[in-house]
């Protein structure tokens, strides 16, 4: 079972979603932040005892006034992971939670033993005039919800059937994302510089339709990470953790194994 509670880190006063038991997982949201309801973090919860906050600015996480950079959030995680019970840490990160963490693991971090990064962002690949990263802000709705989901009638968000508090925590998010990835748009251009220097086992899972970033841009991105496993799974775009949470939680699931 998953529970909500609140942790202060650094202080910051976190939303956070705790469940399992065992060695510690620290799983960072992509897009858009959990819910109680969320699905993945239950799963995850089977293999370790997960940690998963909402950043500063999402779901239910105020946002520190002078909080307004991804580094100020790549620091926060890293007192997060100081702060979590156990020994060594497994990192996962999913989309946007995926660039924070390879961020702290190019950094590297004494408590970091295993690496997961989900379709995340955070490099550029191409040369100026290519786009690498679809933008979710400026693109239309339907290009970017065609582009996040290989199903999205059946998994993207349904705002005609959401309620108040639900349609205000999604604000929040966007609003949140837009603040620390507007400029440069969803990448860092130093981390492909300092991507070799993660030395723990990681892996990286793809949506084999995911249109935010290709898989393409998934293995060069893994192609960076010395040792690094890349695994495609189908029938997922941008959101393997919605739209095939039980295959992924299982490749992560062995890869914990090995």
């Amino acid at each position: 079972m998953i529970r909500t509670e609140r942790l202060i880190v650094h202080g910051v006063d976190l939303e956070v979603f705790r469940g399992g038991e065992g060695d510690p997982i620290v799983l960072l949201h992509g897009m858009r932040s959990f819910s109680s309801g969320s699905r993945f973090p239950a799963l995850l919860a089977a293999l370790g005892s997960v940690v998963a906050p909402s950043l500063p600015g999402f779901g239910g996480t105020p946002r520190p006034k002078d909080f307004d950079t991804i580094f100020d959030v790549v620091h926060l995680v890293r007192a997060v992971l100081d702060s979590v019970p156990g020994a060594a840490v497994t990192l996962v990160g999913l989309s946007f939670g995926g660039w924070l963490a390879a961020e702290v693991a190019a950094a590297g971090h004494p408590r970091l033993g295993r690496l997961v990064l989900v379709d995340p962002v955070g490099i550029k690949i191409g040369d100026r005039q290519t786009a690498d990263i679809l933008d979710v802000f400026n693109r239309h709705p339907n290009e970017v919800r065609a582009a996040e989901y290989h199903d999205p009638d059946r998994f993207a968000p349904d705002f005609d059937a959401m309620e108040d508090v639900e349609i205000i925590r999604y604000a929040r998010d966007r609003d949140a994302l837009c603040l620390y990835t507007w400029h440069p748009y969803m990448y860092n251009p130093q981390l492909p510089r300092w991507l070799p220097r993660i030395a723990v086992p990681t892996l990286l899972v793809w949506g084999g339709n995911d249109g935010i970033v290709t898989p393409a841009y998934g293995r060069t991105f893994a192609a960076l990470i010395p040792g690094a496993q890349f695994s495609v799974l189908p029938n997922a775009g941008h959101h393997p953790d919605i739209e095939q949470p039980e295959a992924l939680a299982g490749l992560i699931a062995t890869f914990l194994e090995g």
